[in-house]
């Protein structure tokens, strides 16, 4: 760990070279980045030549379409280099420029070629599929024109369309102002411990510090955060307000019946799916309650307070990792998917550049996978050595191997991923990691290891679809304040926020003053129901790693054949071919069932 040690808090140009992504390799000379940027811009304004054309004839729908991906192939390798080049450090404002750069231009872009999809729409929608069936080229494009068939109740005319992409830029500040606060500006300092020990206090250390046997310093490291998002609740309010404003504007402007209608209609997910979601966990509410009454009777308290939560209830010593035995651990738990998905992670993880380790002063908090179609599938994080990281490297990893994929298989304009399904390609990796480690702590007979596996288990399922469903749910009612005309102040928000955590935890968690600001620093909110695919994706991923587990070549063969389809079909059917089906509440019901019964196995473990 002394290696690790030595990487945390470092400046950027501190960090050995080793633990950075190769991001190089997209730009060796940024020259041609600007040149990037500089050439889809003068493809967009020349696209205007297709204007009144696009219907004129299967070639001319065949050359439009082509041009269009041309254009954003490029101009996303670009977006993807300044936006990950900013993440490394949030105040290097070389690439602050750069990112608004190149934001400005895709607002540009879009608005040139905001006439394409009105135009397709304005005649018969069967012309469109007759040209289809003339022109071969064409059938590559099929599921996406049929796509763009099914929204034409909810595309505008091409005027009100050129207005919404000029605006599109200037319509993502509030998150943008978010990113901003919370990553580059606040500094939370340095806490102390019960001996007068100070500790740095930073979006990367949070957790570990909440984690920590000196109960005295999880309470300031809670007080700490939560008090200095206290003081920032009537920015961040406001800022929250107008993003939601925005959902509930544009969706009225396209004829949605809500904004959760938009956000679900274009993906043919039923809105059943988010309210089934969050009724079935309500459902299993009493064994959350069960699992927080046993944490409040093995830690001795008389009190569970909310900087309990993290604790540990078990800690068997040994559980630190080096990066290098991060990857090593990652990719013997993986091994259910076959040598090729396991040499080809290994080798992207520590040859070929993939992913940027530890935290530095100004990187962006938190973990992703990010890449352009022409990139590697780059992974962030800021790794401190935990258990925990392991499982933030494999989700990304999941991530990344979903899209190396499908990238290899689809082309461009099927090589992205619905939320819906990219949850699941990273869930199913960190399932497929605790049964590893379970099955290790039993091979070997360690009790001590196996209650601590069993309660990360169980606080991975807090975390993850319990959790999210409270953010879901928080979601769910701000929108509707807002699309019945309301606005969101600090108090409604706070409100709604402290009433849920109070439902979520239950009777034996004690109330916090702090704990109504905590929604006032989830980022995921500035991407309107974003998160409940968390949740949804977990309990998908349940059932996948367990077939893959228990069956044989097949089921291991459909999942890998899930991992190649992109975007290439509606979220729902594709999961279908990976053998589970979220249109029905089963597979949430089935994941909730596997949450109950491993807190029935750790209340017994703990007696």
């Amino acid at each position: 760990m002394e290696k690790d040690n030595e990487q945390r808090n470092k400046k950027r140009d501190e960090i050995s070279s080793e633990y950075k992504w190769n991001i190089q390799a997209m730009y060796p000379d940024e020259a041609a980045w600007h040149q990037d940027v500089k050439d889809a811009l003068e493809m967009s304004e020349s696209f205007g030549r297709f204007q009144g054309h696009i219907m004129d004839s299967p070639s001319s729908l065949l050359d439009a379409l082509e041009t269009e991906c041309r254009i954003s192939r490029k101009l996303s390798h670009a977006i993807v280099y300044s936006h990950m080049k900013q993440d490394e450090d949030n105040g290097n404002s070389k690439y602050l420029e750069m990112n608004q750069k190149a934001m400005t231009a895709a607002a540009q872009i879009s608005a040139a070629l905001s006439f394409m999809v009105p135009e397709l729409l304005s005649g018969d929608p069967d012309q469109i599929m007759e040209y289809v069936d003339e022109e071969p080229a064409l059938e590559t494009y099929r599921f996406m024109l049929q796509q763009i068939i099914h929204q034409q109740p909810h595309v505008l005319g091409k005027e009100s369309e050129h207005i919404l992409s000029a605006l599109s830029d200037s319509l993502g500040a509030p998150g943008e102002i978010f990113s901003m606060l919370n990553d580059a500006d606040m500094d939370f300092g340095s806490v102390e411990d019960s001996d007068g020990g100070k500790h740095q206090l930073t979006h990367g250390s949070f957790i570990r510090l909440m984690e920590d046997e000196d109960r005295t310093l999880r309470k300031n490291t809670f007080e700490r955060v939560y008090g200095e998002y206290s003081k920032l609740n009537n920015t961040i309010a406001t800022a929250y307000n107008y993003s939601v404003k925005e959902d509930a504007v544009i969706s009225r402007l396209r004829h949605y019946e809500s904004p959760l209608d938009q956000a679900m209609s274009p993906e043919m997910i039923p809105i059943r799916v988010y309210d089934g979601l969050i009724s079935t966990v309500h459902e299993y509410l009493p064994a959350m309650y069960r699992y927080v009454c046993i944490r409040k009777r093995v830690l001795g308290l008389d009190k569970l307070e909310m900087y309990d939560v993290y604790r540990p209830l078990v800690e068997p010593s040994g559980l630190e990792y080096t990066f290098e035995e991060a990857v090593d651990v990652a990719c013997k738990a993986l091994q259910p998917l076959g040598k090729e998905y396991v040499t080809t992670l290994r080798k992207g993880l520590l040859e070929e550049g993939w992913v940027d380790v530890y935290e530095n002063k100004g990187k962006t908090s938190g973990a992703y996978s990010f890449g352009s179609y022409d990139s590697f599938p780059y992974i962030l994080m800021n790794f401190t050595g935990r258990l925990n990281d392991i499982f933030t490297l494999v989700h990304e990893g999941g991530h990344s191997m979903h899209s190396y994929y499908t990238r290899k298989t689809q082309p461009y304009i099927y090589a992205g991923h619905s939320i819906f399904t990219a949850e699941v390609a990273s869930t199913v990796n960190e399932s497929l990691l605790i049964r590893y480690l379970l099955g290790e702590a039993e091979a070997s007979g360690d009790l001590e290891l196996k209650k601590y596996l069993i309660n990360f288990y169980i606080d991975e399922f807090k975390a993850t679809l319990f959790r999210q469903t409270m953010f879901a749910e928080f979601e769910r009612e701000t929108h509707k304040i807002v699309s019945e005309g309301g606005s969101l102040t600090p108090e409604t928000c706070n409100t709604i926020y402290d009433e849920l955590n109070t439902q979520y935890f239950g009777p034996d968690m004690e109330h916090s003053d702090l704990i109504k600001y905590e929604w006032s620093r989830i980022p995921h909110f500035y991407r309107d129901f974003y998160v409940y695919q968390y949740a949804t994706g977990y309990s998908a991923a349940t059932a996948i790693s367990q077939r893959i587990l228990s069956g044989g070549e097949k089921e291991k063969q459909d999942y890998l054949r899930f991992l190649t389809l992109g975007d290439s079909d509606y979220p729902i059917e594709l999961l279908k071919v990976a053998g589970v089906d979220m249109s029905t509440p089963e597979p949430v019901d089935s994941a909730l069932k596997v949450f109950s019964g491993l807190v029935d196995q750790l209340d017994q473990l703990m007696e």
